[in-house]
């Protein structure tokens, strides 16, 4: 259990800093911190998150990295299901507690888009479905390289989180004009369940591709490393 408490946790810690950073901060009048800022609150939720909590729990926060992590042998098949019940959990109660309070503010009317994902009208560069689930898929293979190359035996011990939250980072920095950046279906979960937008009809892709990706990404790592199940 304390396993799955830390995922809630790390969960609730990247939605909540990375989505908060999006709702709050990103254009905030005149001191704004915009795109780059965004991608860099994201990717210091996890390292943080990481350092903290991935002694206990592995620190995945992600039901994508689970599953990949578990294709790739690195992970037990018997706690993938609770591992992501507690991740989407977190993501939305770190919504929930967001969206309280976005509702403060002296003007509020609506919460708008909510960081959410999506491709069409739903895209910050309205980009098509195709884009954003090619996007989606590479990115996440490529994140899944990334943490199990860092979390390797054969890797320096100790940088890992640093390599992740970069990794993180890098992708936001790629992808938030396409798709707002998923590479996770906790984190697209829980902020399109509190969106006055239809960012619910959108998030199968979000689970899909992410998925898709995560498993790709664990392969190929284990095609090129020669890495045996631990």
């Amino acid at each position: 259990m304390n396993r799955y408490l830390a995922e809630f946790i790390g969960t609730f810690w990247l939605v909540f800093g990375g989505c908060g950073s999006a709702v709050l901060a990103a254009a905030f009048p005149e001191l704004g911190i915009g795109f780059a800022g965004v991608a860099l609150a994201f990717g210091l939720t996890v390292l943080t998150g990481a350092y903290a909590l991935g002694h206990i729990s592995g620190g995945h926060f992600n039901p994508a990295v689970s599953i990949g992590l578990w294709v790739g042998g690195r992970f037990d098949a018997k706690d993938l299901v609770p591992y992501i019940i507690f991740q989407v959990i977190g993501g939305a109660v770190a919504a929930f507690v967001l969206y309280m309070i976005v509702k403060g503010q002296a003007d509020f009317v609506s919460v708008g888009g909510f960081a959410t994902n999506g491709f069409g009208d739903l895209s910050p560069g309205k980009y098509s479905m195709m884009s954003a689930l090619i996007i989606e898929i590479v990115l996440t293979a490529m994140f899944l390289i990334v943490i199990m190359g860092a979390t390797d035996k054969r890797a320096p011990a100790g940088f890992a989180p640093i390599a992740i939250g970069l990794a993180l980072t890098l992708i936001h920095l790629i992808s938030i004009p396409v798709t707002n950046t998923s590479v996770n279906p906790a984190r697209s979960t829980a902020v399109a369940i509190f969106a006055d937008t239809a960012a619910l009809s959108q998030l199968w892709l979000f689970w899909v591709a992410p998925i898709i990706g995560a498993i790709i990404g664990a392969v190929l790592y284990r095609g090129i490393a020669g890495e045996q199940k631990s």
